[in-house]
């Protein structure tokens, strides 16, 4: 066969990428190369040549948000076993940098342990420093034995693969997994230990018209003995005090099944609860359901009014014999949820400025050493999650990080249902790109690096566990 040269080159081009596109297809590594063949490996090209593009024609590694650059990096990096260190020192502006956190290490670090479990590679092993149920003498109070977990996503917000992939993590990693609101779907299933979380559509626990049931509540706990605690949803930092909607279109019987709800109707979940009205009457219900079940029970709500908490505060420092276990406050910034721009952007406090309003007023009902205090919000990078432990959290749980963790991009399509890497999405297709397998061995890795580089930040600091930091031990840089 008579070709010229450019023919040639065409035809060895053609078959290259033919023989690209195959192993793409069948490769497990990267999900995004895998959905999309060939096309998807110039992500990787630019992700290469990136900062050397950006320092001269487009943004530095710190302009993205909600997570940057040099965040995302550190996550991908830490997820793989990569060398997660950044060279040449720090490229943030510090003397002009705004709420800047500075973490002052002690002149005398604390001894890293040479032998123990904790603290020792290969796990980083944190436990919290509390026992979950314990003042209230659950029958199943335990101590957790990760200061970092998995915070609540529905299966139905994210995918199956991505299900699995996080519950896998979590029992390679001895983390907790929140369920999210949308019920334990067998996705949940697969080792990790669980924290059943209970929204306002009481999904898996419900009657026909919506209302709690009992019954199907203590049916659910039976079926799934990897439950260890209830969380009670108030509201969460995407959309507090608005409810939420899956559309029919998504309510697949699969789906609808695993939530008790017709298949292909709108599922509606409101924006309060129906089984109590107030203060009182929660603790009531929590105290019914820990009776029945001998489980830790808490709650996990966004902060705005606090009344509520000094209400809730005023009842258990009167009735000693009533309370809940935990309280887990997610910022106005916590972002796994999709919901309305002025929701997303305007309601809700910060973590930093909202929980530190909720412990003031638990501490001072006395009430600080009875509960088990859990962070959520923007808490998935070592110097947030220090500053949190600083404001006296006990745990910290981890949401859009342990996505990045698993392969998202921060491509912010989660609400449509067309995710590129299959994290937040049903769609059997893009499913096919992220292999659970693969996926739970990075997003272990991730929460173990985490629990190290809080390890490490504390023994800069002098002591010898995150829950001892103190606020002294940092400091907020305030430019204009």
């Amino acid at each position: 066969m008579n070709l010229s040269w450019w023919a040639w080159l065409l035809l060895i081009l053609f078959v290259a990428g033919i023989i690209t596109v195959l192993f793409d297809i069948f490769q497990k590594k990267h999900s995004i190369a895998r959905n999309f063949p060939l096309i998807g490996r110039l992500r990787f090209l630019l992700e290469e040549v990136g900062p050397e593009l950006r320092q001269y024609i487009v943004t530095d590694n710190n302009s993205e948000l909600p997570f940057s650059r040099d965040e995302r990096r550190w996550i991908y990096a830490s997820s793989k076993s990569e060398n997660n260190y950044f060279g040449f020192g720090t490229d943030n502006d510090l003397e002009k940098s705004t709420n800047y956190i500075i973490i002052k290490h002690s002149t005398f670090p604390y001894q890293q342990p040479a032998d123990s479990d904790f603290g020792t590679e290969p796990d980083w092993k944190l436990p919290c420093a509390k026992t979950l149920g314990a003042t209230r003498n659950r029958a199943h109070a335990f101590v957790p034995r990760s200061i970092v977990n998995v915070s609540g996503m529905s299966y139905g917000s994210l995918g199956p693969n991505a299900v699995m992939a996080l519950n896998k993590g979590v029992a390679l990693a001895g983390c907790l997994h929140s369920t999210g609101e949308g019920s334990i779907s067998p996705y949940h299933q697969k080792g990790g230990e669980l924290v059943w979380q209970i929204g306002t559509g009481y999904f898996g626990a419900r009657n026909d018209d919506g209302a709690f049931s009992f019954e199907r509540f203590l049916d659910t706990v039976e079926k799934n003995p990897s439950i260890r605690a209830i969380e009670i949803k108030l509201s969460q930092g995407a959309k507090p005090g608005l409810g939420g909607m899956l559309p029919g279109k998504k309510v697949t019987p699969e789906i609808a099944a695993i939530r008790g709800i017709p298949v292909g109707v709108d599922c509606h979940s409101p924006s309060r609860h129906s089984a109590f009205s107030d203060a009182d009457s929660l603790l009531d219900f929590a105290e019914r359901i820990a009776d029945a079940t001998g489980l830790p029970i808490g709650i996990k709500s966004a902060v705005g009014n606090t009344s509520f908490f000094e209400e809730l505060a005023q009842h258990m420092d009167r009735d000693r014999g009533r309370g809940i276990d935990f309280i887990t406050i997610d910022g106005g910034e916590g972002g796994t949820g999709a919901a309305p721009l002025s929701f997303t952007d305007h309601v809700s406090l910060p973590f930093m400025l909202g929980f530190g309003r909720v412990r003031k007023i638990f501490d001072a009902h006395s009430l600080g050493d009875d509960i088990v205090f859990i962070g959520s919000g923007r808490l998935g990078l070592p110097d947030r999650a220090f500053r949190a432990f600083t404001l006296g959290v006990d745990m910290v749980n981890v949401a859009r990080e342990s996505m990045l963790s698993i392969g998202c991009i921060q491509a912010q399509r989660c609400h449509t249902g067309h995710c590129p890497t299959g994290v937040a999405t049903s769609s059997a297709w893009l499913n096919h790109g992220l292999d659970p397998e693969q996926k739970s061995v990075r997003a272990s890795k991730y929460l173990i690096e985490l629990r190290k580089q809080l390890a490490l930040l504390s023994y800069a600091c002098g002591i010898s566990h995150p829950s001892l930091a103190t606020p002294e031990m940092i400091e907020i840089l305030e430019h204009s």
